[in-house]
């Protein structure tokens, strides 16, 4: 962050989450709104409530077709959209699945495989039914259930930007519990710390300079138990039912919008470091920082950020892949 004496920072816990907000103005009055907006979009994307526009879709699932908000029906219409690219590890209909294995939500046990196999016939995101003129989402199968999470949070966060740039803000900074969304850039950019896997909550692996940009981070650290020596991470395989296996612990991803930020880091953890810079290859606008379970820190390109190594022990492998 800036070292600016005209930095105001402002705090709220909301989506479960410590939120951030900073001005480059002495502003409650408008944060207050910011928080506000924030809570009607959790209202309406929960998944942890009885009660919500996502709920109403998954307690109708087999039986009718729910009428949500605009909003929301973009949103689901994007994440199906994201479901159904080839190989994706991104799954809009995953929600049985993340319901049962609980991981981060006092879950430390390991489902019976054959449990495993029968809610992985209620996640095919093709059975999520979108009807344009209606304005409505049916789930075709009853005991499907959509889960936002993976993507509610950057696409809220890109709200609040929207929200202070109408409103005259030119600077400012927004953190939802790590998804963070800058607006503008001050003197010397804003600094972004990507964090140690499994390491203390404050250690950092190094830095991002960043302007006008967003920083979304996707881990294994983030929410795992540990089981007869293997280690169960939030971040499933749809395609298993098991969390996904490969030889990366985290991947950032820096975009324009915050819910590029969430779908990406999703898609390219699933692809591994080679196929994942590969397919960034067909988008210059964002681009990921890999940080593999051999303490190798790989770019996919490095034109948006500036990057700062703040841990030796970790290694830059010199050339982005």
């Amino acid at each position: 962050m800036p070292d600016d004496d005209r930095v105001y920072s402002y705090s709220a816990v909301l989506m479960g989450s410590p939120i951030l907000l900073k001005l480059f103005s002495h502003n409650e009055a408008l944060a207050a709104k910011a928080f506000r907006l924030i809570k009607q979009y959790e209202d309406l994307l929960t998944v942890n409530r009885a009660h919500s526009q996502v709920m109403d879709i998954n307690l109708a699932a087999g039986r009718h077709p729910v009428a949500v908000s605009r909003p929301v029906f973009e949103l689901i219409r994007c994440a199906k959209a994201a479901s159904l690219l080839e190989n994706s590890a991104f799954n809009l209909a995953i929600g049985p699945l993340v319901k049962r294995w609980k991981i981060g939500f006092q879950g430390d046990s390991v489902p019976p495989a054959d449990e495993i196999t029968t809610l992985l016939t209620l996640t095919d995101p093709t059975e999520v039914v979108l009807d344009e003129a209606a304005c409505s989402v049916f789930l075709a199968r009853s005991g499907m259930e959509i889960d936002l999470g993976a993507i509610a949070k950057g696409y809220i966060a890109d709200r609040v930007r929207d929200f202070l740039r109408k409103e005259g803000e030119t600077l400012g900074l927004i953190n939802l519990g790590g998804n963070i969304q800058t607006l503008g850039s001050p003197e010397g950019g804003w600094t972004v710390g990507i964090k140690k896997p499994f390491g203390a909550a404050d250690a950092l692996i190094g830095s991002l300079q960043i302007e006008n940009k967003s920083v979304v981070t996707s881990g294994t650290y983030e929410r795992y138990f540990e089981r007869d020596g293997t280690r169960y991470h939030h971040i499933l395989n749809p395609r298993t039912g098991y969390p996904l296996d490969n030889e990366l612990d985290s991947v950032t991803i820096i975009s324009m919008d915050s819910i590029d930020g969430d779908l990406w880091t999703t898609l390219v953890y699933g692809l591994g470091v080679e196929k994942g810079c590969a397919a960034l290859r067909t988008r210059p606008d964002i681009e990921a920082v890999f940080v593999t379970k051999a303490r190798e820190i790989v770019f996919s390109s490095m034109r948006h950020f500036h990057f700062t190594l703040l841990d030796n022990r970790y290694r830059l492998t010199g050339n982005t892949v």
